[in-house]
């Protein structure tokens, strides 16, 4: 339909200039003015097709593109897969939520935490996370210095406020947790309550996704406890992580999520774990990485590249230390 009516203007503004410095009969214009008038009767809101909007041609939830998006380029991930899709699915469905959609992904890092983030932002947005609905905050960027951080807090209100005002399903990704300052997050913690609206702003439709490498140690001790027991990693469940991976947080005085009333309060919908990435799922990632590329995937060459990373433990080398991360960047010296 956007096509169509692109053409369409395209087709209009021509005939339109044609008519400007051409002379034609009157009968030949009176005929267009009125074409012109029904189409865009026709199409009143016309304008909302080209320049993007809070409406829904613009954003809508497509639970295929996110369900067939996890399965086919999310490796290792079967808990935080299964997570996120059921999570986003049940709040995006809901007609009336009590309350924004608060997640937060935990795990070391290259083991997918923000193409996650831009996944679900896809799933959403036309323009996924280049849609101005979309907002990305890293804690080394934004927000670099202790002693501005009364400033900084009086910033992210104004900021969540003001785009939510204009945009009720705004979306807002924190990268860095780990990183930011104690205290920080708690500034929008009202915003993230069960409350009906704050001064007129109803803050139910947003969502806020938090990326941390917190918690990554926790994570990866679990795997491996499961690991050294003979048992399949597909065998480890949510439960088997979030409690320790909260706690882990919660106490974590480096982490932007120490004490933070958000965790408190029972604030976040559901913290999501990320495993530590085996040496199939980093060559997945290189084989993925190539096709990317429009190249054809060659899995000897991949292997190879994957064999020469860093794993952990030392001796039994089972874990990537830096997951799919470096895999972009390594491919280049291989092919």
């Amino acid at each position: 339909m956007r096509v169509y009516l692109a053409f369409t203007l395209w087709l209009f503004l021509n005939v339109s200039l044609t008519v400007a410095v051409e002379p034609i009969s009157t009968g030949i214009a009176v005929g267009m003015a009125a074409a012109i008038t029904g189409f865009l009767a026709s199409y009143p809101n016309l304008f909302y097709y080209f320049h993007e909007c809070c409406r829904p041609e613009w954003i809508s939830f497509n639970k295929t593109h996110l369900e067939l998006a996890l399965d086919r380029k999310l490796f290792g991930q079967h808990v935080a897969s299964h997570v996120i899709l059921k999570t986003v699915t049940g709040y995006m469905k809901n007609p009336n939520p009590k309350k924004p959609l608060v997640l937060s992904l935990h795990g070391w890092t290259g083991t997918g935490k923000n193409f996650v983030s831009q996944l679900i932002a896809e799933s959403i947005y036309h323009n996924g996370m280049k849609s101005g609905f979309v907002h990305l905050f890293t804690a080394t960027a934004h927000f670099p210095h202790p002693k501005h951080l009364e400033t900084y807090k009086e910033q992210l209100q104004m900021w969540v406020k003001g785009n939510v005002t204009k945009c009720p399903r705004s979306m807002f990704i924190f990268d860095e947790m780990d990183k930011m300052q104690a205290g920080l997050i708690d500034s929008i913690k009202p915003y993230l309550d069960y409350y009906e609206n704050l001064d007129g702003v109803s803050y139910r439709q947003a969502i806020f996704i938090f990326l941390s490498n917190a918690g990554g140690e926790k994570i990866a001790e679990v795997a491996l406890n499961f690991w050294n027991a003979g048992r399949d990693r597909e065998e480890i469940k949510l439960k088997d992580l979030e409690m320790a991976v909260t706690l882990a947080v919660f106490n974590n005085k480096q982490s932007g999520f120490w004490h933070a009333s958000l965790i408190d309060k029972n604030l976040v919908d559901v913290f999501v774990p990320f495993l530590p990435l085996e040496l199939k799922h980093v060559v997945q990632c290189g084989l993925a990485e190539m096709a990317a590329r429009d190249m054809e995937p060659d899995r000897d060459v991949v292997e190879q590249m994957a064999k020469d990373l860093n794993y952990f433990p030392k001796e039994e080398r089972v874990f990537a230390t830096q997951g799919c991360k470096v895999i972009s960047s390594r491919l280049d010296y291989y092919i």
